[in-house]
Formats: C-alpha cells, sequence, structure tokens
C-alpha cells in the first residue's frame, strides 16, 4: 500500500471507529464530540481528494462565508451573523461597467438547462452551464425541474423591469447570499462560475417579454 492510499484508508478507519464509538456510547451520552467528528470528516476528505484537471485540493479549502454557513448547517442563523454575511457579500458583487444588464433570453435558456461546468473532465476555460431547472421551476416547457428554489415562471411578467428589479435580479445571480445568508444557490458570479456575458443572458430570460418564462 502506498502512502496515499495507507492515508485515505487511516483516515477511513478513524472515521469509522469514531461513528462506532457514537453508536456504542448513545447510551451513556460519552460519544465523539460533534467538533471531534467534523475534524476526522475533514482530515478524511482531504486525504481522499487529488487535484484532477481543473478540478483541484483547493476546492475544499472554504472561505469565510462558507465556514461561518458549515457552522450553522442544520440551524437558523442568527440575525446579526446574517446581516454581516449580507452586508460582506453585497459589497463584493461587481456590476457591468457598461450598465446593461438584460442579455440574450435563448441563450439564457440553453445556460439554464446546461449542467456542466468545472469538473475534472471539463477543459479550462470552457464555458460552464446554471442548471437552473435543477432547482427552479422556470419555462413551462421544461416539465422536469426542482422544488429546492422558488418557482421562476412569469418572473418578469410578475415584477416588470424596472431598473431596480433589473438590478436585483442581475445581483441575485451573481450572489444570492447577498440576499439570503446561506442561500442553497451558488455564488454564480462570485465564484466566477458563471461569466458577465452569461449572467445577463439569464437575466434576459427572467425578464424579456419575448422569454418563454413571462407567456
Amino acid at each position: 500500500m502506498n502512502k496515499k492510499n495507507a492515508s485515505i484508508a487511516a483516515g477511513v478507519a478513524g472515521l469509522a471507529a469514531l461513528v462506532l464509538a457514537g453508536c456504542a456510547g448513545m447510551g451513556a451520552m460519552n460519544g465523539p464530540s460533534d467538533a471531534d467528528a467534523a475534524k476526522l470528516a475533514q482530515q478524511t476528505m482531504k486525504a481522499s481528494f487529488v487535484t484532477s484537471g481543473i478540478a483541484s485540493i483547493d476546492r475544499l479549502t472554504q472561505d469565510e462565508l462558507q465556514q461561518l454557513c458549515t457552522e450553522y448547517a442544520g440551524k437558523e442563523v442568527p440575525k446579526e451573523i446574517g446581516e454581516k454575511i449580507e452586508k460582506a457579500q453585497q459589497a463584493a458583487i461587481v456590476m457591468p461597467a457598461s450598465g446593461n444588464l438584460i442579455g440574450n433570453w435563448q441563450e439564457g435558456e440553453k445556460i439554464a438547462q446546461n449542467g456542466r461546468g468545472m469538473t475534472f473532465t471539463d477543459k479550462a476555460g470552457d464555458p460552464g452551464g446554471g442548471n437552473c431547472y435543477a432547482c427552479h421551476q422556470i419555462a413551462p416547457q421544461e416539465i422536469s425541474y426542482g422544488n429546492i428554489g422558488p418557482s421562476l415562471y412569469n418572473y418578469g411578467k410578475l415584477r416588470g423591469q424596472s431598473p431596480e428589479v433589473v438590478a436585483y435580479t442581475y445581483k441575485k445571480i451573481y450572489n444570492s447570499q447577498a440576499f439570503a445568508a446561506c442561500s442553497n444557490m451558488p455564488r454564480f458570479g462570485h465564484q466566477k462560475i458563471l461569466s458577465e456575458t452569461q449572467i445577463k443572458d439569464l437575466v434576459g430570460l427572467l425578464l424579456d417579454p419575448q422569454s418563454p418564462v413571462n407567456k
């Protein structure tokens, strides 16, 4: 067994030991602490992952926001913490210099349907997708969609196209955590998952009167 495999095996064995200890000690309430279990789980993940293509090991390193949201996973984020997160993420949003925030809705629909991107089989620089239908109902023609997020059907029809609505929509796609701390929605612009042009096209999909979203 090489050094890498030995490290993985040791981590898995250690995690299994903690789980078994927790099960054995449940009656006596003396199982491993949450902190110990989380620490060993993190060590095991780091031992198990390797850089492959564009999927690098540094993705396991959390920024301050991700650390906070992990800390409160499954729990209500305290109001003061939530406000701190949203304020910091608002300040980090970068708006297009041109001031134009609405792109091509046809391209936006392609992005919403596309779940590719950021995997070890993707090439660096290739555009990824938003995979929006995994969480939202959007256009009525698509019958397969998720419900983790709210329905976006008739998004523009209901909200209009005021400058405030357009700006909010761009910002929400760019960084959802600027409006909802520890949101499940990816920070598409902040983490460079989608480009400025792609975000504009998604804004077009949601707001353009000719888009099937608003029909």
